[in-house]
């Protein structure tokens, strides 16, 4: 054997066969900075919007202005999809924080000068809304064009959103105790601001190649290429993976049948038994939960991802069962945070088979038609629950909420697509940046 056979074999000895990729380069530094400085601005909303807009119109101006919000954002988000492949994800990203700069911006100086007009409410409601909607779709197709690790990746982002679930609220009460709800929406603004840039900075053309050239060419594929048919083949795309649709079925069922009744039964319930401070702490667990389970995908990388999913979603019905036994403050708390926990592990192999399974030139149109499906079911549930309990007492709502958690759990396992869908391979050599299809831009 030669002197070089001899130093080559050492090396393949030595050197590990497969070397992870670095996850915290460039690209994902400022892609994960622009999510979490905006996730920290969203976790705040719920809060100012209750506190400040309550105080002026009340509770039905509160459900108003929210109910305006989830309306636009359902109407729009398929078109959102759309865009976003034919113009590119980052693009329609930036742009929709833009908009956000602008109605956060407009409702911090109304706030300040004094009590904003209720029209005034509902219109940037409106235009909040329809910005998310165009937003969201490019979320998912962005992570492969910014990482090789698409699961690391989800995973350190669901991390991020449980800490802003947990600080977000509180940091919103406290400001608008010390300063007003004008401060809470001009921070606000500042996120989306900061995201935008972020965003705008994160280098995905390979070899330095000017991204106005291949935006250029993405456009110009598009030239002849109708709306209508860009949501067909969305529609088709979504339609050809049984795994996917089967799961968002069962998603707009737990939405009407868990998510959806559960914080407003379960807020009711908790408050009125053991009072508003302990439904906070409550609160915050599920967040110690979320925190807990993204670290948990962080280092398991099971072959089978939904199937490993479906195993940590059975423990999400201790969630609403232990609100509707009437357990004790720690039982509560422990119940969340496994709750929090399986909803986590669960949303980071879901986010990641629908990555690395959909081909990048229509993830985000898939993508539009997934968050289309669950939203909609869950803003079902919420209008639903008000008026069902006055049928059944809200105790037995859980129950039927717990029981459609296990049944969801069942069916997800009784389908072989999404039982056997395997992890998959990894990308290899390519670069996280380099188009694919359509421009992540």
């Amino acid at each position: 054997m030669t002197t070089t056979q001899t130093q080559t074999a050492r090396r393949a000895r030595t050197d590990p066969p497969t070397a992870r990729p670095p996850l915290w380069d460039r690209r994902f530094t400022l892609y994960f900075t622009a999510r979490a400085v905006s996730l920290v601005g969203d976790a705040m909303m719920p809060v100012a919007t209750a506190l400040a807009v309550g105080a002026v119109y009340g509770i039905s101006g509160v459900g108003l202005v929210l109910g305006i919000w989830t309306g636009t954002f359902v109407l729009l988000v398929l078109f959102g999809g759309v865009f976003a492949d034919r113009f590119g994800a980052r693009r329609m990203m930036v742009g929709a924080d833009l908009a956000r700069v602008l109605t956060q911006g407009v409702l911090a100086v109304a706030f300040f000068v004094g009590t904003p007009p209720f029209w005034l409410l509902v219109s940037m409601a409106a235009l909040a809304g329809a910005a998310v909607a165009m937003f969201l779709p490019g979320v998912n197709g962005m992570v492969p064009l910014v990482t090789r690790e698409p699961q690391r990746a989800n995973a350190t982002l669901k991390v991020a959103d449980a800490l802003a679930q947990l600080l977000g609220p509180a940091l919103a009460g406290l400001l608008i105790t010390l300063t007003g709800a004008g401060t809470v929406y001009a921070i606000d603004a500042g996120t989306f601001l900061l995201s935008a840039l972020c965003l705008a900075l994160i280098p995905l053309a390979r070899g330095g190649a000017p991204r106005e050239t291949t935006a250029a060419t993405d456009s110009a594929a598009h030239t002849g290429s109708s709306l209508r048919r860009d949501l067909r083949q969305g529609w088709v795309e979504f339609r050809a993976r049984t795994w996917m649709w089967a799961v968002i079925l069962i998603w707009v069922g737990y939405g009407v049948l868990l998510f959806g009744p559960l914080v407003p039964l379960g807020s009711a319930l908790i408050g009125a038994r053991l009072g508003p401070n302990a439904y906070g702490l409550v609160v915050s667990f599920l967040g110690v939960g979320t925190v807990l389970g993204g670290l948990l995908a962080l280092r398991l990388r099971p072959a089978r991802p939904l199937a490993a999913g479906a195993v940590a979603m059975t423990l999400y019905t201790v969630l609403p069962l232990c609100v509707a036994l009437g357990a004790d403050l720690p039982v509560l708390l422990a119940g969340h945070v496994l709750g929090g926990g399986a909803w986590a592990f669960w949303s980071v192999m879901w986010a990641t088979s629908v990555q690395t399974h959909t081909p990048p030139a229509v993830l985000n149109r898939v993508t539009a038609y997934e968050q289309a499906g669950s939203v909609s079911g869950m803003a079902l549930g919420q209008i639903l629950a008000g008026p069902a309990t006055g049928l059944v007492a809200p105790e037995q709502l859980l129950l039927v909420s717990a029981g459609a958690c296990l049944a969801g759990c069942v069916a997800l396992f009784s389908i072989p697509a999404i039982r056997t869908l395997r992890r998959a391979a990894p990308t290899g050599s390519s670069e996280p940046g380099a188009p694919s299809g359509s421009d992540g831009e």
